[in-house]
């Protein structure tokens, strides 16, 4: 039989999504995440993989823990509402304290160089598919009258999408939950009328 690992290999990688959400993919070392997780290199790529294997997993746990939420969001009856759940969904991963600020994907991308290219577009990838998703959802909000048909969805998908990024900017540069809320708030005044259409 073979020797039992010494780590929880779920607590290690909760450890390396931290390490990564602070640092970001470039700005870790192998030697980051093995201090962190109090483990050797063999054991982490043993269990993991490379430092890029392991960074996809971290992702893969990111989505499945800090950004569910987006899908119950976008199954509120109004449109307007569900991009408002969604907006403040956001600001609340991005400021929880009981985490590095900012997100994982937005903080992971931003610096890295030409010898990271296929993380970087892993993870543009993944953002396509929100942004796939609210512009489904607003798509159906138009056919269904709640939505004005002179509007973008996919227009106002990549608008809000991008306030989502910029407030996770915001948030790794120190902004508190309740400055980005206030600019949820501001945000969401633009919401198009459906008098418009009458």
């Amino acid at each position: 039989m073979g020797r039992h690992r010494e780590f929880d290999p779920d607590e290690a990688l909760n450890i390396a999504l931290q390490v990564f959400r602070r640092k970001g993919y470039e700005g870790t070392s192998i030697s980051d995440l093995t201090d962190a997780m109090r483990i050797t290199r063999p054991s982490l790529y043993a269990a993991f993989g490379n430092k890029e294997d392991l960074f996809r997993k971290t992702l893969d746990l990111y989505e499945r823990h800090h950004l569910c939420f987006a899908h119950e969001a976008l199954k509120a009856p109004a449109a307007r509402e569900a991009v408002e759940r969604l907006l403040r969904g956001y600001v609340n991963v991005v400021t929880d304290p009981a985490n590095p600020p900012g997100c994982l994907s937005v903080n992971g991308a931003v610096a890295c160089g030409e010898s990271t290219e296929p993380i970087r577009e892993t993870i543009i990838a993944r953002r396509m598919v929100n942004e796939k998703n609210l512009c489904a959802r607003l798509e159906k909000a138009r056919s269904e009258g709640d939505f004005p048909e002179n509007e973008s969805p996919a227009d106002w998908a990549r608008y809000v999408m991008s306030v989502a990024l910029g407030m996770a900017v915001k948030a790794a540069s120190g902004a508190s939950r309740d400055e980005l809320y206030r600019v949820v708030d501001f945000a969401m005044r633009s919401w198009p009328s459906l008098r418009r259409d009458m």
